[in-house]
């Protein structure tokens, strides 16, 4: 349950706009874990005020704020009378106010004491602002999908065909799913909701009696831009504008997957699986759906297994046994790829999910994934898994590598019962199973490996401890 989770979380913006930085979620559970823990949450006057948000670094940009929690590197400057807004927004969104600020502190990053030095002229600036805004400051609006009030449909956005696959494959955007923002309700139905797929699960080829994904997508792309759909529009969207002549099944095959990597900052939630040859079998996966709680997440991951990649290895063997070109290949690369998920599904290491902040009783025993622990925890095992005669040490069942560390986080750990949490113990870099060293460290390595016997071990000391 995303509200009893997280809430909304305003990051740094890196350029001046009305609406940035709204791309992330605190795991805030409603002020009782481990952020309120650890103090690492502050500026609780601001929070449910409008004002504007200021980076506290480089050329201070800034956005607009809504009253949500907001990074620690920003300030939120709020106006005592409301009706200021306008005049604030106006002087903190020009250059001027960056001049101001640098002329009293040319620190890397400013204090929040210093933006209450700067002199502001309200008068002037409630006259920029009558003359800017005549009509208040527009109604919030973003046509980019990283953003909390994107509306989640692909006409008009600025990465459609991202957007489309998203919406494909069952995603939906925050405000379609209820969610509301000041000045931006819920939205209802878009006619869309037809066209996605029940479980999250689209295969590239045709594949237990559902079209392609290109035939799909292509009927969710005309059924978006309506009678501005073209094959010159495709042919757009596709090539950027360019003239590379690549087919929409190309892009899929090839570019998707890389390009969606790097538009949600490394955290992709649509996962292609492939088994590593370029004809061979590939699917686009709703990662939610696949880390889906109540075991539904690990019945995705059966289906995907058994049902859409069994009936592509059937397909496959009879053209094998009809020597047709290519099967023998296309068969050896499948039955590799089946084997490769069931060991996930096994979670025995190095296929293992392992989530630093659970005690050893509470860690996943097999695929059984949290949502909430997030996509780096969750797709390790993936990363892990190699396709058939794997070509590069960071090759994996994923199209590409999204670039993924479990290195040591910053920041050092309350203290924490050994039999518990082993890991804060002196971890020793060791493979698996490590028990705990004499010292407690607190170092938050994320990169360990405990098996399916220890897990299950330490779940019957727990019961025993309880009787």
């Amino acid at each position: 349950d995303r509200a009893k989770v997280w809430d909304w979380l305003q990051s740094t913006t890196n350029i001046t706009g009305d609406v940035n930085g709204l791309d992330t979620l605190l795991r805030w559970e409603e002020g009782r874990g481990a952020v309120t823990e650890i103090g690492l949450v502050k500026g609780r006057e601001a929070w449910g005020k409008r004002g504007v948000c200021v980076r506290l670094m480089g050329d201070l940009p800034c956005s607009l704020y809504f009253g949500n929690f907001y990074d620690q590197s920003s300030a939120a400057v709020i106006p005592k009378n409301p009706s200021e807004l306008e005049a604030i927004w106006a002087y903190c969104s020009s250059p001027e106010f960056h001049e101001a600020v640098r002329e009293v502190d040319q620190a890397l990053k400013v204090t929040n004491a210093t933006l209450g030095k700067i002199p502001f002229d309200l008068e002037r600036w409630k006259g920029v602002a009558a003359e800017r805004y005549p009509n208040g400051l527009p109604k919030p609006f973003s046509s980019d999908p990283t953003q909390w009030l994107f509306n989640g449909h692909p006409a008009g956005a600025e990465q459609p065909l991202q957007v489309a696959v998203a919406r494909l494959v069952g995603y939906r955007w925050p405000r379609q799913t209820g969610s509301d923002f000041p000045d931006c309700p819920p939205l209802g139905p878009d006619g869309l909701e037809p066209l996605a797929d029940d479980d999250g699960i689209v295969c590239l080829s045709a594949i237990r009696g559902e079209d392609a994904a290109p035939e799909r997508l292509r009927r969710l792309l005309s059924a978006s831009f309506g009678t501005d759909w073209s094959a010159a529009k495709l042919d757009e969207l596709v090539g950027g504008g360019s003239t590379t002549g690549k087919t929409l099944e190309q892009w899929l095959r090839q570019d998707f997957f890389a390009q969606h990597c790097a538009l949600f900052d490394q955290r992709p939630f649509i996962w292609q699986i492939w088994d590593g040859l370029e004809r061979g079998f590939s699917a686009l996966v709703n990662y939610h759906k696949l880390a889906a709680p109540n075991g539904e997440g690990r019945r995705a991951l059966e289906k995907l297994t058994h049902t859409y990649l069994g009936d592509w290895l059937d397909r496959q063997r009879a053209d094998q046994k009809a020597g047709v070109e290519g099967a023998d290949v296309r068969v050896a690369a499948a039955e590799h790829l089946k084997r490769e998920l069931e060991k996930i599904l096994g979670g025995e290491p190095p296929y293992d999910l392992f989530v630093r902040w659970k005690p050893l009783r509470q860690q996943p025993v097999g695929w059984e994934p949290d949502v909430n622990d997030g996509v780096r925890v969750n797709i390790r095992p993936f990363m892990t898994a190699k396709p058939f005669n794997a070509r590069g040490n960071n090759a994996c069942i994923l199209r590409v590598s999204p670039k993924v560390k479990w290195d040591k986080d910053r920041g050092k750990e309350p203290t924490r019962e050994k039999a518990d949490f082993p890991w804060f113990w002196g971890w020793d870099g060791g493979a698996q199973d490590f028990v705990g060293g004499k010292e407690f460290d607190g170092n938050r390595w994320n990169d360990l490996h405990y098996s399916c016997a220890v897990k299950l071990a330490a779940r019957e000391r727990t019961k025993g401890s309880k009787s």
